[in-house]
């Protein structure tokens, strides 16, 4: 099936901001297309006033640098791709990632924590 996410990632105040910028796309395919789509035009924060912006791209290819110089503040932005594990299109990933009867198997890779109902 596959689940696939936008990330933007940045710094704000003493910490850090993880923001979808979109979810649910069924291949990682889709996810870049909709990542290269919002290059040149995301923004961080509603607040900033464009003045100039740098794309730097990554050796993966799959993950970019935003430098956008606003009216009084420059922000630097990860806009990356994700995939949701339990959803994968790889059966081998998305089965580790499951958990069964609420105890994690012993499984070499991350896994998920559904809430009931899900």
């Amino acid at each position: 099936m596959g689940n696939w996410a936008v990330i933007s990632q940045y710094e704000y105040g003493d910490g850090y901001v993880t923001a979808f910028i979109c979810r649910g796309r069924e291949t990682k395919a889709h996810a870049l297309e909709e990542l290269r789509a919002v290059l040149h035009t995301y923004l961080p924060r509603k607040s900033i006033v464009e003045q100039w912006r740098q794309v730097y791209r990554f050796a993966d290819q799959e993950s970019y640098l935003l430098v956008i110089k606003g009216r009084a503040s420059k922000w630097e932005c990860t806009l990356r791709i994700a995939e949701l594990i339990s959803d994968s299109a790889d059966p081998a990933v998305a089965e580790r990632a499951q958990m069964e009867d609420g105890v994690a198997e012993m499984a070499d890779g991350p896994q998920d924590r559904l809430p009931p109902g899900d």
